[in-house]
């Protein structure tokens, strides 16, 4: 009896745990590794720019403001590197952009070890790392199809988005060790550094990823082509067609825009929590949550009505961030923005899965370009929504509106787009082969 009750206990928690089963594929696994050990890096840096910011305009507009800076060089080069990513091999592509990357990083810690405090400098470094990352994310998720089987992909896009938020939670809690102790940024600057190299090696050792030949399956879909402006149209042209792709942009644009409250968090840590022992918690908060919700994800992959299931986590999402607004204490203010971030992931994996498995391969670089400067792209008008209308009316209140507006405006979205609703997983192979079945 005892070993029937483990057993059904065992196969319990297989149904909820996350799926690991992506990681036994050796490409998708190196690919897997490098980003989520270079993220660790990546959330120190961002991490500590914010803070530095801060610290030499003691002004959230200017945190705000990095979010700007970045958002041009994030939706030119992601367009385009999403359309070079369907012309080229796309390893070779990664490798250059992740190199650039990299460069960034050591000369934001040149200018710490310098001591420059130079705003101008730093939002300039931000524009240009903003370029590099623009045209990394959309190339390594348009390699994933590539690496795995199909009916891998949501359990592969569980495992990265999960990855990423345990950098998200490593990565500012050791930054703000790292600032507090140090009392500096080189450091910061320094690991990132360090971390990115796995990242550079995992690229390295990925196969040759020429582009497929196209298979002339539908009429919208397009012949081999040179990377361009024509190109980029097509993608954005193949989106605009189908409304289940279009509304679940929409849907993160407005989660992102409304209620991305990351670029008050300088502000309330020091006026309301304590100082930077408090930001490391408040930026790692979000990603808390994430890493708790990508466990227990094993119910995902069996989820159908993925368009529902989006509109609501996006709906959760917002409702929380409100709620931690409120909150007086911090333990209280990061347990609700840990939900919001659980929410987040939900949405994140179905916003993913749905685009990867609805477009066929010769299309995938180009939309995961323009998938790249929406979920960039978002929370930087996020971040300059936030720091803007806090230095209005007060972060609380920008915080607080914000996430009530995301919550009431997604509900309006979804209910005005049925077709998003009815959007169910089992047709996405008809989808991906030119047809809409969402009606």
């Amino acid at each position: 009896m005892r070993v029937g009750t483990v057993s059904v206990r065992g196969a319990r928690l297989r149904r909820v745990a996350i799926d690991v089963a992506p990681l036994r594929h050796r490409d998708f696994r190196r690919l897997f590794v490098g980003q989520g050990v270079s993220f660790v890096g990546y959330q120190l840096t961002a991490v500590a720019v914010a803070v530095q910011v801060y610290e030499i305009s003691r002004s959230s507009f200017w945190v705000g403001m990095i979010g700007l800076v970045a958002l041009v060089p994030l939706i030119v080069f992601g367009l385009w590197g999403g359309a070079v990513a369907d012309a080229v091999d796309r390893r070779l592509l990664l490798l250059a952009a992740s190199g650039l990357v990299w460069t960034v990083t050591l000369v934001l810690l040149l200018q710490a070890l310098l001591g420059l405090a130079s705003l101008a400098l730093i939002l300039a470094l931000v524009g240009l790392q903003s370029a590099g990352v623009a045209v990394t994310s959309p190339v390594r998720n348009a390699i994933v199809p590539r690496l795995i089987p199909v009916r891998l992909v949501p359990a592969a896009n569980t495992l990265n988005f999960t990855a990423t938020n345990v950098g998200m939670v490593a990565g500012p809690l050791l930054a703000g060790v790292l600032i507090a102790r140090f009392g500096g940024f080189a450091v910061a600057y320094a690991a990132d550094a360090a971390l990115f190299t796995v990242a550079l090696y995992a690229a390295l050792r990925l196969p040759p990823l020429p582009p497929l030949a196209a298979q002339p399956v539908g009429a919208d879909r397009p012949p081999p082509h040179r990377a361009g402006l024509r190109s980029v149209v097509e993608g954005l042209r193949f989106i605009r067609g189908r409304p289940v792709l279009l509304m679940s942009f929409a849907v993160d644009v407005v989660a992102m825009v409304f209620a991305m409250p990351r670029a008050l968090f300088p502000e309330v840590a020091a006026t309301r929590f304590g100082g930077p022992a408090a930001v490391g918690w408040l930026y790692a908060s979000i990603a808390i949550g994430a890493v708790v919700g990508g466990l227990l994800s094993g119910w995902i992959g069996r989820v159908r009505r993925q368009g529902l299931a989006l509109v609501a986590a996006v709906v959760g999402w917002g409702l929380a961030v409100a709620l931690s607004g409120l909150a007086r204490s911090l333990w209280l203010a990061v347990l609700l923005l840990a939900v919001a971030g659980a929410a987040d992931l939900v949405s994140a994996v179905f916003r993913q899965t749905i685009l990867q498995v609805y477009a066929p391969d010769e299309l995938r670089g180009r939309l995961q370009g323009v998938f790249t400067v929406v979920v960039a792209g978002g929370p930087r008008l996020g971040d300059l929504r936030a720091g803007a209308t806090a230095a209005l009316v007060g972060a609380t209140a920008s915080w607080v509106a914000g996430g009530v507006a995301c919550a009431a405006i997604v509900i309006a979205v979804a209910a005005a787009t049925p077709a998003l609703l009815r959007y169910d997983a089992t047709t996405t192979t008809d989808a991906a082969r030119g047809s809409d079945p969402s009606g």
